[in-house]
């Protein structure tokens, strides 16, 4: 292999192939910390009653992962959806006797995903945002979202 010259910030680097090796052995450890995420399960959200636990506080703004369910969306594709700590058959939009468990997260998405069966779980990445609010978009209020 011939070594080739290019420049870092205007200096000249020789690269050669113990360089390009090098680079290439440890280029997953790098992403993988670009991309470490605190996980966090919906029962370290909450402490008595409907208060968010310091675990929660600690987390809101931050990069966490989460595994649960998607519960049956109201279309095929969705720009979001809502992780449930349990499988639910039935959309609760949809019928007037369901009604949402009190551990969920609205996962909002910057595209467009297919919806998942219900029964399998999922795992979720994104930065925590917590507090009561209502998306302008949907009306959809939540408590807990996850930004992807």
């Amino acid at each position: 292999m011939e070594n080739l010259v290019g420049t870092l910030r205007g200096a000249p680097v020789l690269l050669t192939r113990r360089l390009v090796v090098g680079l290439a052995l440890a280029a997953p450890f790098g992403a993988r910390r670009a991309q470490a995420a605190d996980r966090v399960a919906f029962a370290d959200l909450w402490s008595e009653g409907a208060e968010f636990s310091e675990r929660a506080k600690e987390l809101a703004g931050r990069t966490v992962e989460m595994r649960g369910y998607m519960a049956p969306p109201l279309k095929p594709e969705v720009e979001f959806y809502v992780l449930t700590s349990t499988p639910m058959a039935t959309c609760p939009f949809c019928d007037s006797e369901a009604t949402w468990p009190q551990d969920i997260a609205l996962v909002m998405l910057t595209r467009p995903l297919k919806a998942q069966a219900y029964s399998r779980s999922i795992s979720v990445s994104g930065i925590l945002d917590i507090g009561t609010q209502t998306d302008q978009k949907t009306g959809f209020v939540s408590r807990v979202r996850i930004w992807t």
